[in-house]
């Protein structure tokens, strides 16, 4: 069967070889060394599983056509025979739909040519059946399989092989047991029943049920084919995905809606983080961020825990998030690069944050619940790897772009659709499906249940970069700038453009109308406290907050200058107000170390400091009508002083403020993930590439059946019973042949152990021998050969 195959091989063209291995990709990891090598390969049941999980359902229809349409003495078949098959029903599908699928598997080598002289015989992969459920088309086996036990003595086959009794106990079942046969009729052909029901007793005792085991029966195959005698031998078959029923909406309304989403996302990630950086989570022993630290962090940035790890799982693909040693412990806080995606356009920020969930083989669903071993699985702990969840997530954005643009079919109906396309690779995997349906929604990939227009984008770009098909790696996406490439393009069309203004308001909050430019952003989180997020961010203004900017370094009038420059509308007057009670307390109360020290220009402010009793616990005393000291560290003084609404600032030795902006830690800055190849897919496979390993194995299949037709002399050298010289005498021999043909310059056959210890040989004209080595030129490939002398087993002359 191999050599049959092998055979077929060779005579297919180039073109057509490099075709199969762009269809089958697993066949060439490694390189096959030959043809021989290559068909064997095509046959084993792990290429040939993958093979068929990447067929549609009715191409494995077909495929059962071609398993029942085959000999049984030398388990050949045709097209025209399976095309008779699939469309013998009234209403099947059309001739041309199941030639196509025919040569689908024939593309495949699932089928192939049983001799180049009979193209249209073919014959099935035998592996297939090994691989494919043994019911065939969901029958069951034949009677005379099941008629083994010695109670039916030929009972059911007696019963089969009698058309008129068969249909009269068919016709005479009770509509109860009628019901069970049809339902077995549409396959699988088997069943279980702990308590024997009264219909299943029936159908035992009058034959037309077969228990195989204990608790389970079988429906016989002829039986089967009697009640799908309207359907077919297959039944009702598939020629076309099932329709969804979902009408298409506006595509300016999904992507609106999904890019109100996205800014909602970019928020939620960045409130998040803001609260990691403020308490670092500890890193479990296991690896992940503990049930509080996550409960604590949904609750600072206001969203469920799901979300949470969700959005945190995306922001660790993304590099954000890394691990930073804190005292004696790991602890997740966010990663260097975070501070610069803070200050990134809205589309470039979402489009990192999109292509690392896409790219990243994890499963944050699986977050809460427990492993085999009954240990909890926490987010961001290594038990969430899965590595098949990125072609999980491309299958499902890839089958909502193949619907019209805006249609938004509910989850059932798009796994019926995913069922359809490649029932191998759903099957036990729905939940997996459902999960990056709602993933993609929770992230604004897809809205209203469609998939957008900037979410098409995404799909299509993480497509390429998975399949890679530029041998120089540079894509063109490659060479753009982050905000210039087709995703952050489409996105920035949807989303308002960013405002370098705000409106203060009466209250003390200040609205951004929009989101903020970068350089307002950063200005507002040192000067107000959030509030409240979304199409217009509000922000309040509080003498912490002021406190925080003088700090950071603002003067009063430099607090007045920013707010009269940024609002569009005029700064109430209790602000300004607040700013100057703010300023002028600002720095009042000096600290220093004596171990630490409290001065002061205003002796009032001093005594008021003494006389508090919410700074009993510093041990104060007066030194002088201005000074104060306690046994306590400045930083205690000062963070003491700061909790009880004093607004002191340190000061160095020389009697200068220390004014610092406040210190942030950030762990180590990680790369983000990168859209990966599925293990079914084709990596890297150009044109150029699959024609130069095409031509290798070419040559290898040339060498290996050139050894074949090397004389006996050189097969005995390697291994084989056909020479009685030993060893010792046939290198001897050989080095006279050799000789000898350098003199004459014709061509001899060299039999030799190469670097891997292995024998070989190979057909070549010597050209000189000297310093314990052989020199000889391959007409056939024009290069020229070196053997080491000791190497050479054997000689003979080519003819």
């Amino acid at each position: 069967m191999s050599t049959e195959l092998a055979d077929h091989l060779r005579a297919l063209s180039d073109d057509a070889l490099g075709a199969l291995l762009r269809l089958r990709p697993d066949l060439i990891t490694p390189v096959p060394t030959d043809l021989a090598v290559l068909a064997v390969r095509a046959q084993t049941r792990v290429s040939v599983a993958r093979t068929l999980d990447t067929l549609d359902r009715f191409t494995l229809e077909v495929l059962d056509a071609a398993r029942f349409t085959r000999s049984p003495s030398d388990g050949t078949t045709s097209a025209a025979a399976i095309v008779a098959m699939a469309c013998a029903p009234t209403g099947g599908p059309e001739p041309v739909r199941v030639t196509e699928a025919i040569e689908k598997l024939r593309a495949r080598l699932l089928l192939y040519p049983a001799s180049p002289a009979d193209p249209d015989t073919l014959r099935l992969v035998p592996t297939v059946d090994e691989v494919c459920s043994p019911y065939l088309a969901g029958l069951g086996r034949p009677a005379a399989e099941l008629d083994t036990a010695a109670e039916l003595a030929g009972a059911v086959v007696a019963l089969v092989t009698d058309p008129a009794r068969l249909r009269r106990t068919l016709l005479a079942a009770p509509p109860a047991a009628r019901a069970v046969l049809d339902r077995l009729a549409e396959g699988p052909p088997v069943g279980t029943t702990t308590n024997r029901t009264e219909p299943v007793a029936w159908l035992l005792e009058h034959h037309l049920l077969v228990e195989t085991t204990e608790g389970s029966v079988e429906l016989p195959r002829e039986l089967g084919l009697l009640l799908r005698r309207d359907a077919g031998p297959l039944g009702p078959l598939h020629p076309l995905p099932p329709a969804v029923s979902a009408a298409p909406r506006a595509v300016t309304t999904v992507d609106r809606a999904g890019a109100g989403q996205a800014m909602t996302v970019l928020r939620h990630v960045e409130d998040l983080l803001e609260a990691l950086s403020e308490e670092p989570a500890a890193v479990l022993r296991a690896g992940g961020i503990g049930v509080l630290p996550l409960r604590r962090l949904a609750k600072a940035a206001g969203i469920a825990e799901p979300l949470a790890g969700l959005l945190l799982e995306t922001a660790a693909a993304a590099g954000l998030i890394g691990e930073l040693e804190l005292g004696s412990e790991l602890a997740f806080l966010p990663a260097a690069g975070y501070d610069q995606w803070r200050v990134a356009p809205l589309p470039q920020r979402w489009t990192l944050l999109a292509g690392a969930w896409l790219a990243m083989p994890r499963q944050p669903g699986l977050a809460g619940q427990r492993d085999l071993k009954d240990r909890p699985l926490t987010v961001l702990s290594p038990q969430l790897e899965r590595a098949g969840t990125p072609a999980v997530r491309r299958s499902v954005l890839t089958a909502l772009g193949e619907l019209l643009p805006g249609t938004g079919p509910d989850a059932d109906e798009l796994l019926e659709w995913l069922r359809w396309q490649a029932p191998r690779r759903l099957r036990g995997r729905e939940d997996l499906h459902r999960e990056a349906l709602a993933e993609a929604a929770d992230l604004g990939i897809t809205a209203l249940g469609a998939l957008t227009g900037y979410g098409r984008a995404l799909v299509e770009q993480a497509v390429a970069a998975a399949r890679d098909e530029d041998p120089l790696g540079r894509r063109p996406e490659g060479e753009l700038a982050p905000e210039e490439t087709p995703v952050a393009v489409a996105l920035a069309k949807l989303l308002p453009p960013p405002v370098d203004h705000v409106l203060v308001q009466a209250d003390l909050t200040v609205v951004v109308p929009g989101p903020p430019e970068p350089a307002l952003a950063t200005e507002l989180d040192l000067l107000a406290e959030h509030e409240s997020g979304g199409g217009a961010s509000v922000y309040r203004v509080t003498a912490a907050s002021l406190r925080r900017a003088l700090d950071a370094g603002y003067a009063g009038p430099d607090l007045h200058a920013l707010f009269a420059r940024r609002s569009r509308t005029a700064v109430p007057q209790a602000l300004t107000y607040l700013i100057d009670d703010v300023s002028r307390t600002h720095g009042g109360l000096r600290t220093g170390t004596a171990t630490s020290y409290l001065r002061s220009d205003d002796e009032g402010l001093i005594s008021a400091a003494l006389a508090d009793r919410r700074l009993s616990g510093l041990q104060l005393r007066r030194l002088a009508p201005t000074v104060l000291v306690t046994p306590f560290s400045s930083a205690r003084l000062l963070t003491s002083l700061r909790d009880a609404g004093y607004a002191p600032v340190p000061e160095d030795a020389t009697g200068a403020a220390v004014l610092t902006p406040p210190k942030v830690r950030r762990a180590a800055a990680r790369p983000a993930l990168e859209p990966s190849p599925d293990a079914l897919d084709a990596p890297g496979l150009t044109a150029p590439r699959l024609l130069g390993i095409v031509e290798e194995i070419r040559r290898g299949d040339a060498r290996a059946r050139a050894a074949r037709r090397a004389p006996a002399e050189v097969r005995a050298a390697a291994g084989q019973p056909m020479s009685s010289l030993t060893a010792v005498q046939a290198h001897t021999h050989a080095l006279a042949v050799l000789q000898q043909a350098v003199r004459d310059k014709a061509k001899v056959w060299v039999g030799y152990v190469d670097a891997h210890g292995a024998n070989a040989s190979r057909l070549v004209r010597p050209v000189s021998i000297g310093a314990g080595y052989l020199r000889a030129e391959d007409d056939r490939t024009q290069t020229l050969h070196t053997f080491a002398l000791h190497r050479i087993t054997a000689a003979a002359a080519a003819d």
